[in-house]
């Protein structure tokens, strides 16, 4: 990170932050489709398995990820007061706080994982493949909340395509691991769906040591020593982390949440809807991660010059996010709706899946614009620290607004399946207003701020 003083430095210097944080992001999604997809090839059963227990993991993953993403503002605002010393000890508590949460994720796992999967009435096989997935996957949980910690930090100091070079490093590994492990190569037995957990599982092992590695050995990291030297653990300091992180964590488990409730009530409906609604859902997911990529440049880039005390900077940086999020919309909205009857044949043959697919997309035009707004304008608040009010936000779009109508119009208009995408629609629509809102009385207040300090 430094510091810019004209628009053109700004775009330059955000296009630089942003554009590997967007490769980073479509990588790891695509981790997520590689374990699905090369699943659905053993058979069936592997393929239901893998995504059952995908729809368990991704919430808990996602919420307890959002509290991770705290360290990027608290660094981010750090290197921009120039208290580079205080980056170290930041860094290190984070760590700490890695293996206090995932031992509470050990904990919830042990407690709750058989009694979640047999109330859904699971063919046996299914079953089996679903819970011995997610126990394989559960013994990566501490190199990837490392992981995730070390790519904040990195990304917080401006190198964000280190993680990018980490990422697409991590891919063709984990493509070999799910070859060797899914089907039984190299004298390995074929685990099938239990397979693609244990090759996530070594492949997050893996990109921790690479991290560790960069960490240590690199510039500009290595001058700040987090992995020796290391200090007693600090309640206070997880404290301070846990009150940024978990509004944001909880927000996210809101966000994603949704949709897997979305996902059990849709299964009212036809074995075609339910393939056409993931279908489309998944293709929006994956363009989701263009919104949320700026997102987090921009948490990154604001919380730099909040830090420094140029709010006029933050400010802009906040209006390019705002503009980025109409180009998103337009763009994905094109994407969508020139490309629906290509999308619906690569998810399936079925001609009635197909359509039932195209009508969704047309949906997905909507739901991503919503998106577009919400996820760069929450990235922008969090470069400020305010992540209460969004995490209030989210909880009454989401789960007060949005699921409610989604319900009421799928079963009492001719809707039917489709009225919980309007619902869902409807949240993120009045999350964006919420958002924006907000983020332009936190402009106007620091604006007054810094005119005082001028003054």
């Amino acid at each position: 990170m430094y510091v810019t003083t004209s628009l053109g430095q700004k775009l330059k210097l955000f296009s630089v932050i942003l554009i590997p944080i967007l490769i980073t992001q479509i990588s790891m999604y695509l981790m997520n489709i590689f374990d699905t997809m090369m699943s659905g090839q053993a058979s069936a059963v592997d393929l239901a398995g893998v995504a059952i227990g995908s729809s368990l993991w991704v919430p808990i993953f996602t919420g307890i990820n959002g509290i991770l993403l705290a360290i990027t503002p608290i660094i981010s605002q750090l290197l921009g007061a120039k208290s580079n010393e205080k980056i170290t000890e930041m860094v290190q508590q984070a760590i700490y706080l890695c293996f206090l949460l995932a031992i509470f994720v050990f904990i919830i796992g042990a407690l709750l994982l058989n009694p979640v999967i047999e109330f859904m009435h699971l063919e046996n096989s299914v079953t089996h493949t679903a819970k011995f997935y997610l126990i394989a996957l559960g013994t990566g949980i501490i190199p990837l909340f490392i992981f995730n910690t070390l790519r904040c930090f990195i990304d917080a100091l401006g190198q964000t395509s280190i993680s990018m070079f980490i990422i697409l490093l991590s891919l063709p590994l984990n493509l070999f691991f799910n070859y060797v492990f899914i089907f039984g190569k190299f004298g390995v037995p074929a685990y099938g769906g239990i397979g693609a957990g244990i090759a996530t599982s070594i492949t997050y092992w893996l990109v921790c040591i690479i991290a560790c590695i960069v960490v240590h050995k690199l510039s500009p990291f290595r001058k700040f020593n987090v992995l020796i030297h290391w200090i007693k653990p600090s309640l206070q300091i997880w404290w301070e982390q846990l009150k940024i992180g978990v509004p944001i964590g909880s927000a996210m488990f809101f966000e994603t949440s949704i949709f897997s409730a979305v996902t059990l009530f849709m299964s009212a409906y036809s074995t075609y809807t339910i393939a056409a609604h993931q279908a489309a859902m998944n293709f929006a997911s994956l363009l989701y991660m263009i919104p949320l990529s700026v997102g987090m440049a921009l948490t990154i880039a604001i919380g730099f010059e909040v830090g420094a005390k140029r709010f006029r900077d933050a400010r802009v940086y906040g209006y390019i996010g705002i503009s980025g999020g109409i180009f998103i919309a337009t763009f994905a909205g094109l994407v969508i709706y020139f490309s629906r009857d290509i999308v619906a044949g690569l998810y399936n043959s079925n001609p009635e899946v197909i359509a039932l697919t195209k009508q969704f997309l047309i949906y997905a035009i909507f739901f991503q614009f919503a998106d577009a707004f919400g996820a760069p304008l929450q990235g922008a608040l969090r470069g400020y620290k305010d992540v209460h009010v969004t995490l209030i936000m989210a909880l009454v779009s989401y789960w007060i607004i949005g699921l409610p109508v989604g319900w009421v119009l799928a079963n009492f208009t001719s809707l039917e399946p489709f009225g919980y995408w309007v619902g869902i629609i409807t949240g993120l629509s009045c999350g964006a207003i919420a958002l924006l809102a907000r983020l332009l009385y936190l402009q106007h207040k620091f604006s007054k701020k810094d005119a005082y300090v001028k003054g």
